[in-house]
């Protein structure tokens, strides 16, 4: 006998009438950390109606455990000089690391606010959710 457990799900209207109702600060860009918080980013960035780039770093695997011992930076990346203010956007943070690891790749003399759907972050999306989420552009796990 298997024990199934619910995971909420998190609809992409929820999530557009959320981030249309918070205020976003300006920014020149908005960078999403690859590869979950891509799709945030995106809907940011339409939002705030400024670029976006992808920002490929990863620490954690599909299971939501820590793959690495530090987060590793998998594409190159850098930011456009004249950058002043950035929006760093991911799906969950957790323990901080990647968000962390993102911070140092991008120009110190740029202004950063950080969002999240999830977890910690200077704007969270939904600070009420506590547990695991199915968002709608990830794929329900199943077991088999």
């Amino acid at each position: 006998m298997s024990i199934v457990t619910h995971i909420p799900a998190v609809s992409f209207e929820v999530i557009s009438e959320v981030l249309r109702n918070t205020k976003l600060p300006a920014a020149d860009l908005v960078v999403g950390i690859g590869s979950g918080g891509i799709v945030p980013a995106a809907m940011s960035a339409y939002e705030l109606q400024v670029p976006m780039l992808i920002l490929w770093l990863n620490y954690r695997d599909k299971n939501n455990k820590p793959r690495h011992s530090v987060p590793q930076l998998y594409q190159s990346f850098s930011v456009p000089p004249e950058t002043d203010q950035i929006l760093l956007v991911d799906d969950v943070v957790v323990s901080g690391k990647t968000l962390n690891a993102a911070m140092k790749l991008l120009p110190p003399s740029a202004e950063v606010t950080t969002l999240t759907l999830k977890g910690c972050a200077d704007i969270v999306l939904f600070p009420e959710i506590k547990s695991c989420v199915q968002w709608p552009w990830n794929p329900p796990q199943r077991n088999i």
